[in-house]
């Protein structure tokens, strides 16, 4: 959700663990060793340097100090060992609260990766194919229609017929015409809230079955497959995950990927004994000075708290940075962690391919749940073509470099921000701790 990916960070320092060179780039990919859990090393054990990470300290500190952010936290790993976990500023900026480094953050955006890693689990096992219609699983789909003309004043509207028939590999890339409440065009934004499509912040009331058969009812903003544009596709995918287990989204993430990946503190809505560690969110005045922000659109910013029943594939988690990580880690390791496999190699690779040809998401392209880099992107900044990233309506931003090894986050909880040159010095920063690249 680039446009809406503010700036974040967090994190505390560590330092321990037995050394270990770095094998080279092609041993390494071939055997995927780091399949242990994460744990904290000296940045020097894989070749990259603690006095260099530590320039992140000042820059970072230096947006607290200037009330251009309230907290930020961060998490670097590279080849499964986290060199650099730290939190700065504070939480709470009326109490005077640190932040902490097991704090737990409204991702938003960052669901749609989990979502789309739960239903390649299921194509794995052979439930579908990418180039399925979804009407085959999801019958309010068939026969979809395309916006034609809008009338703004009564946001009536006409429609054509679409030309094909809406398939799962366009869920997963943004590419099936479906669009999304608040943030989307003006059009589906007016149409979606007449016909109260719920965003998935926010919004905890009914189901996924029951949202996404109205949805289906509505009019796409374009063609199937001709356009990329951001919207509801993943929160259909999580439908999807319903339909084709038997369970309910939070359930079948729980029990397929949180709870063998050792993601703990990963929840659609927060247990009682936790809500205590979920952050406060900011917004910035007309200063762009950073204030508290107790509701968004109508929206409590305590929406993770409540016993909801929605269960949004494209926006509904809060996690830490540290489950995140294992997550993104698993990635990384080609679908491994902790011995435990949940994704093979080659579905890895597919996930992670470029996905909608000429088209493009920015000035990059769009894999199955993933932006990835582009040679035009790596040479604007040090990260890899092929790299992998997203990031979250409240400030989280993270990526995969597979390449280097890298993984790496920065959360923030601010929206709006004007201070999104952040997450590219960020980028920097890591990057220029790096005193061995990785062998080719």
């Amino acid at each position: 959700m680039k446009a809406f990916v503010l700036t974040g960070l967090m994190a505390g320092f560590f330092l321990s663990a037995s050394a270990q060179p770095i094998a080279p780039r092609a041993a390494w990919v071939k055997t995927t060793a780091n399949t242990a859990i994460l744990q904290e090393a000296p940045a020097e054990t894989v070749g990259m340097s603690t006095a260099r990470l530590q320039r992140m300290d000042a820059v970072i500190n230096d947006y607290i100090a200037r009330k251009r952010q309230a907290g930020v936290a961060v998490l670097v790993a590279r080849n499964g060992k986290i060199v650099y976990h730290k939190a700065y500023g504070q939480d709470d900026i009326r109490a005077k609260t640190p932040l902490k480094r097991d704090a737990i953050f409204r991702i938003a955006s960052q669901t749609k990766a989990i979502a789309s890693i739960g239903l390649m689990m299921l194509f794995e096992e052979g439930k579908f194919l990418l180039d399925d219609p979804i009407s085959k699983y999801i019958p309010a789909f068939k026969n979809p229609k395309v916006l034609d003309k809008f009338n703004e004043k009564d946001t009536t509207y006409t429609t054509v017929p679409a030309k094909r028939e809406i398939t799962i590999r366009q869920l997963l890339t943004h590419t099936s015409g479906i669009s999304y409440p608040s943030i989307g065009t003006k059009e589906a934004v007016a149409i979606y809230a007449k016909n109260k499509i719920p965003s998935g912040i926010g919004t905890p009331e009914g189901t996924l079955a029951d949202a996404m058969n109205r949805l289906a009812a509505l009019p796409l903003i374009h063609q199937p497959g001709e356009r990329w544009s951001y919207g509801l596709s993943v929160d259909v995918v999580g439908y999807l995950i319903e339909v084709l287990s038997g369970q309910s989204l939070d359930q079948y993430l729980r029990t397929r990927l949180f709870e063998p990946l050792g993601m703990n503190d990963t929840y659609f809505y927060l247990p009682a004994q936790k809500q205590s560690r979920l952050t406060k969110v900011y917004t910035e005045d007309s200063t762009k000075t950073v204030q508290p922000l107790p509701s968004l659109n109508g929206i409590s910013a305590d929406y993770p708290k409540v016993a909801g029943t929605y269960f949004s594939g494209g926006a509904g988690l809060s996690s830490t940075l540290y489950d995140y990580a294992i997550f993104l880690q698993m990635m990384l390791n080609r679908g491994e962690y902790d011995g435990k496999r949940f994704l093979s190699p080659t579905t890895v690779r597919l996930i992670t391919s470029n996905q909608i040809g000429d088209l493009n998401e920015g000035a990059d392209k769009f894999g199955l749940g993933f932006s990835i880099t582009s040679e035009r992107s790596a040479a604007r900044l040090p990260v890899s073509a092929g790299a992998y990233n997203w990031g979250g309506f409240f400030g989280t931003t993270y990526w995969v470099d597979p390449k280097e090894g890298i993984v790496a986050l920065l959360y923030t909880q601010k929206v709006p921000n004007s201070f999104g040159d952040l997450n590219d010095k960020f980028k920097v920063l890591v990057y220029q701790a790096i005193m061995q690249m990785q062998a080719k």
